[in-house]
């Protein structure tokens, strides 16, 4: 599967439910399993087979956006900054970053989902995920 932005996200965007400069993002990560479906999965409830395993909390953690603009590129680049799990026993295939309202998982808008083209482990060390960026294109 190939990484992708959630339908429903850019809807979120044009409806004023998503601020990427002031909203909390948050990444979680899920397993192989999970196959996910950009026309469909809506909120953070709809994604299954989130890893479990020592070091890693379920819902991921905090991710800071750093949204950029280019007038001269005709484009919008959206940052999510890196994030680590030290100290972690986990397998992981991709990534999923949403918007975290704080309370229920059927509340938080997801954004995209990073596949990392195979499975990642991490064996008591840090479980690392580099910056991931969005590019809206006029």
């Amino acid at each position: 599967m190939a990484s992708l932005i959630y339908n429903s996200a850019v809807d979120d965007m044009a409806r004023g439910a998503i601020d990427f400069d002031t909203d909390t993002f948050k990444v979680m990560l899920v397993t192989s399993t999970y196959a996910p479906n950009k026309d469909t999965d809506l909120k953070r409830s709809a994604v299954t087979n989130e890893v479990s395993g020592t070091g890693y909390t379920a819902g991921g953690v905090t991710t800071a956006c750093t949204v950029t603009k280019s007038t001269a590129n005709d484009r919008v680049t959206l940052s999510f900054a890196a994030v680590n799990w030290a100290s972690s026993t986990i397998t992981a295939r991709a990534a999923v970053i949403y918007k975290s309202r704080g309370g229920a998982s059927s509340a938080d808008e997801l954004v995209c989902y990073v596949d990392f083209g195979a499975d990642v482990s991490s064996s008591a060390a840090t479980f690392s995920l580099g910056s991931s960026v969005i590019t809206l294109q006029n």
